[in-house]
């Protein structure tokens, strides 16, 4: 994909949906992104964005006009304990992967979670996902370990690799 604009990055917006779905998508049948196997719909993610609206920020990134990539937060517990923690996802188009577009999508999350108020955003990633490991690595994210067998994904059990970074006050914090 060549870009001759320089990329946006934006929170976003309801008419995102339907390329936001297409990226989901695309995750969904690579099968190194996700447990998820039912492919979204405009409706799907319409309605995902109407949920988290005002609480959990979903980011977009924009090259010449098309959203290549987005990074979305979400609930990551229901006690009142963990509500400045919020579990994470990044998906990048087939077509604009390896071109600085997931690290623009989670950086700009980080950046909106933190203004949010979060202390913290988690994930999990197969650890066959290099990719992903290497862009949560270069946006500061450790790694916590590894939980093994987390979930069946077409009849076969998949590892899931704990990825945490700290934001905010939680970030600045010295102490153990």
């Amino acid at each position: 994909m060549s870009s001759t604009s320089t990329p946006v990055v934006r929170a976003a917006r309801r008419e995102d949906a339907a390329a936001i779905a297409r990226i989901y998508d695309e995750g969904i049948e690579d099968r190194i992104a996700t447990f998820e196997t039912d492919l979204r719909t405009t409706a799907d993610i319409e309605k995902l964005l109407a949920d988290r609206d005002g609480r959990y920020p979903t980011i977009v990134v924009e090259r010449d006009g098309e959203v290549v990539a987005w990074a979305s937060a979400g609930s990551y517990r229901s006690r009142p304990c963990y509500d400045p923690i919020a579990e994470h996802s990044v998906y990048v188009a087939r077509s604009a992967r390896g071109m600085g577009a997931g690290r623009l999508a989670l950086e700009g999350l980080c950046d909106a979670a933190e203004r949010m108020g979060f202390l913290k955003l988690v994930s999990r990633i197969f650890p066959e996902n290099k990719a992903s490991l290497a862009l949560h690595r270069a946006v500061g994210f450790r790694e916590v370990g590894v939980y093994q067998r987390h979930g069946k994904l077409d009849g076969q059990w998949r590892d899931c690799v704990i990825v945490e970074k700290l934001l905010g006050a939680a970030a600045l914090q010295t102490e153990p």
